[in-house]
């Protein structure tokens, strides 16, 4: 009897262990699955998420060149709600290792600001078939994932010439370029254009430093051409350029900015800016790529596409005449139209 009692109980254990082992092991499985469904979210979310990537040759706080990109990188996130990162002042001997750790670290986009990435982009690319390799400044090209974006620099040196040539007293004016590079050297060539067909007899001095970096270089070489009689200045040479604005400055002469608003920079110095809008151009064509319908070919914007204007005159706007503002505004219109064509070489 006891034997028997015994037994029952012992049944009434194992079966009650067996029960408790049952919901455990229940419990634990519904966890596990939770879990993986929580990964299956995420992965799929981060594969759909797009990462774009931009690598500049200067720092992004130049007010000039590199800044312009950084704020077309700003404005790509913001409008369109993706993932970004950066890498500044990235030399020539570093690009093909940026470009490819970016590639690698799964960027749909990589974004090379500057005639120079070119090259390395191109011969990256082969590598990484579903990445989109973008170069800004350049007109090159490579199927299936090669695009460049360019921004008519005769026509933004032809502006600035123009309004150069309009506010000079002295007769003379100045271009100083940086890197002999064709949007640079673009630029100081529209400029020189643009001065003599706004003011007939005009003296116009242009140079190249061979720097995008050396900002003393600039100052020094804007002095001199200041010595020489230059009244207004024009300096294009990414972080360099901020040195020909202190030039001018120092000097009391006027400045007319580059690439972005420079104004903030040297209030009193720079009448106004002809601005190169990266940000549109670079917020456009990632957005095709999103759409699917990012073509590889070289694409050229400029005052006709709204790329290419001037800056709010600023502080100056009650010290510049309102036939100087009409006849830089002529000048615009005309090159939107087409009347007066400007093209890159």
């Amino acid at each position: 009897m006891r034997n028997r009692k015994m037994v029952h109980m012992l049944l009434s254990f194992l079966v009650l262990c067996a029960l408790c082992l049952s919901g455990c092991s229940s419990s634990a499985a519904g966890g596990v699955s939770e879990k993986k469904e929580s990964d299956t979210a995420s992965t799929v979310s981060s594969d759909k998420e797009m990462k774009v990537a931009l690598l500049t040759p200067g720092p992004v706080n130049d007010s000039g060149w590199n800044s312009v990109a950084y704020g077309g990188l700003q404005q790509i996130e913001k409008e369109l709600g993706v993932e970004v990162q950066y890498s500044e002042k990235v030399t020539q001997s570093d690009m093909a290792e940026f470009i490819r750790g970016y590639a690698m670290d799964g960027f749909n986009v990589v974004i090379g600001h500057g005639f120079e990435f070119a090259e390395p982009m191109m011969s990256i690319a082969k590598e990484f078939p579903n990445t989109w390799f973008l170069v800004t400044s350049a007109s090159v090209s490579q199927s299936p994932n090669v695009a460049s974006i360019s921004i008519n620099n005769r026509e933004q040196g032809y502006l600035m010439g123009t309004v150069a040539a309009l506010m000079s007293e002295s007769g003379t004016v100045a271009a100083i370029g940086g890197m002999e590079i064709p949007p640079i050297t673009n630029s100081v060539k529209g400029f020189e254009e643009g001065a003599k067909a706004a003011v007939e007899g005009i003296n116009v001095l242009t140079t190249m430093t061979g720097s995008s970096d050396d900002i003393a270089k600039a100052k020094e070489t804007a002095i001199s051409l200041i010595e020489k009689g230059a009244d207004v200045v024009m300096t294009n040479a990414n972080q360099a350029g901020m040195g020909g604005i202190e030039a001018a400055k120092q000097e009391g002469v006027l400045a007319v900015g580059s690439n972005q608003d420079q104004n903030p920079s040297a209030p009193d110095t720079v009448v106004t800016s002809v601005i190169q809008d990266y940000p549109k151009a670079m917020t456009v064509t990632v957005k095709s790529i999103m759409d699917g319908t990012m073509k590889p070919e070289p694409l050229s914007l400029g005052v006709q596409e709204g790329a290419v204007y001037l800056s709010p005159y600023h502080g100056f706007e009650s010290k510049v005449s309102q036939e100087i503002k009409d006849k830089i505004e002529q000048t615009i219109e005309a090159l939107s139209s087409g009347e007066i064509s400007v093209n890159n070489e």
